[in-house]
């Protein structure tokens, strides 16, 4: 059983709260999925449930966690350092059990996952696999350790489609108590029948959370009605409020005015009019006592993202990009991924590349990134899928995002991230400590800032939480630039891309 008593979580450097007083029981047959936006201590929870060593660095908790009598299988959002460097063998290898599976057993786990028969015994490093083949290998660790419990930490970031749908079949049938956080709200709708919502409201300075035993969509329909009708009274009674006070001020000037105009010759009218004015002062006191008891509008956490402005779109006749690509190698190391690739794409299109794992689109993107940034007759803008790219993780926001270093400047910037919920705190912190939504965020902005009309994004949502992610697909959808991407957001492609290719058909292009 896996439990929480009311657990607090405190950030030993800003001095927050991140959760407050949760108890919570993972029972059988539970598929619960925790949401919150980007930094609110979805991971640090479920790192916290695995080992407390992984967050004793960066925060202290109060409260009583237990996980008696379970095999956890855990699986991080990041791969861990140490095993980047070692080969497949030994990373599967060094599990006690490993020696214990048929080579049909592990054939059937290889074929569940569309890995390769060999991939168990094969020599290339974990670390040089692709970001969804190394997602692959680390689930199928976790299934060679014959967990009783899954603690997973964004399992579907980075793999392709065919692969989210196993998983989430695999979820949907899982005997197993599963507790997970993830962003693709595609996976969470059919798959979670709890939510764990952690908020942080009053401009981040309260955490708040909820626990629903119902599925995701039902949670959040429900949500959004309470929240519709919550609003709804709070007008209505703030409306009823405002005519009250109005009446009141009225007859409170009333009565000052008679008190002002009343002959001093006439003390009994004087005494009459104090006391009726003491009575108006009561009726007001009242009244302000009522307004404490009046419906609030809703305290929510909103995401909230900058809609690009100052953007020139390119033109729909000019050609953004032209590729012929008659190999795509990694790097200097003469493999080939692809061949005879070609794309055309032109002004105003939203265009997406799909296709499996390891197939080389991460390597092409970045190939175009480096073609059309170092064009001056386009702005664009490059967010790669490994964010240490780009990233400088010493550096705090706002100097990744200054130019000049100038006073109006940083100004503006610290604006900016307010806008999208940065705290003061959070503004002056290394981006290494920040989430993958933050940094996300930066990019986002950044691009924004440098007025680019060409975005070239590798898999732009995969680390904005659901509630965030509608608000990015509005933004993106608005975008008036050109858009090339790579993604495996059923939800992004559907509602924010008008052309669609698979990795074979650029191939097939190019034959």
């Amino acid at each position: 059983m896996v439990q929480i008593r009311h657990l607090s979580i405190h950030h030993k450097k800003d001095l927050t709260d991140l959760v407050r007083d949760l108890s919570y029981t993972l029972r059988p047959g539970d598929k619960t999925v925790i949401i919150g936006e980007e930094g609110n201590g979805k991971s640090t929870l479920l790192k916290l449930l695995v080992d407390p060593a992984l967050v004793d660095s960066y925060v202290e908790y109060s409260g009583e966690i237990a996980v008696r009598d379970e095999l956890v299988g855990y699986l991080p959002q990041e791969l861990p350092a140490v095993d980047r460097d070692k080969k497949l063998f030994d990373f599967f290898n060094e599990l006690p059990l490993f020696l214990d599976f048929t080579p049909r057993e592990l054939a059937g786990i290889s074929n569940e996952l569309g890995l390769p028969l060999d991939f168990f015994y094969a020599d290339q490093p974990v670390g040089t696999l692709s970001g969804g083949e190394r997602i692959k290998a680390q689930f199928a660790r976790i299934l060679l350790q014959r967990p009783t419990v899954l603690l997973l930490d964004e399992p579907s970031n980075d793999i392709d489609i065919a692969t989210l749908e196993w998983l989430e079949r695999f979820l949907a049938a899982s005997l197993l108590p599963v507790l997970f956080v993830s962003h693709d709200e595609t996976l969470i709708e059919r798959t979670a029948n709890v939510v764990i919502h952690l908020e942080m409201v009053r401009k981040k300075t309260l955490p708040r959370h909820t626990i629903a035993r119902m599925p995701y969509r039902q949670y959040i329909d429900e949500r959004m009605a309470r929240f519709e009708h919550q609003e709804q009274l709070a007008g209505k009674e703030q409306e009823e409020y405002e005519k009250k006070m109005a009446k009141y001020r009225q007859i409170e000037a009333k009565v000052e005015h008679q008190q002002n105009a009343i002959s001093r010759q006439d003390p009994s009218g004087g005494r009459l009019l104090k006391k009726k004015m003491h009575a108006v002062k009561s009726m007001g006191r009242r009244f302000e006592r009522e307004k404490d008891d009046m419906t609030q509008l809703p305290d929510t956490e909103e995401s909230i993202l900058l809609r690009f402005q100052g953007t020139k779109p390119v033109p729909s006749g000019k050609t953004v990009l032209e590729l012929d690509v008659p190999a795509l190698c990694i790097g200097e190391t003469g493999i080939v991924l692809a061949r005879n690739l070609r794309l055309h794409v032109g002004g105003g299109e939203k265009v997406c590349i799909t296709g499996r794992n390891g197939a080389g689109k991460t390597t092409l993107l970045r190939r175009i990134a480096d073609e059309l940034c170092a064009r001056s007759d386009l702005r664009a803008g490059y967010m790669p899928q490994n964010y240490e790219e780009l990233l400088d993780g010493s550096k705090t926001p706002v100097d990744f995002l200054s130019r000049t270093g100038f006073k109006e400047e940083i100004t503006r910037i610290r604006t900016w991230l307010g806008s999208m919920k940065f705290t003061a705190e959070e503004m002056a912190r290394p981006i290494s400590e920040m989430s993958g939504g933050q940094k996300a965020k930066l990019f986002f902005l950044k691009m924004n800032l440098d007025h680019a009309n060409v975005l070239i994004l590798d898999e732009p949502t995969r680390n904005f939480s659901p509630l965030s992610n509608p608000v990015i697909r509005e933004v993106l959808q608005a975008f008036e630039g050109t858009i090339i991407s790579v993604s495996h957001d059923r939800k992004y492609i559907a509602e924010v891309c008008d052309r669609v290719l698979d990795w074979t058909e650029l191939a097939k292009r190019g034959s």
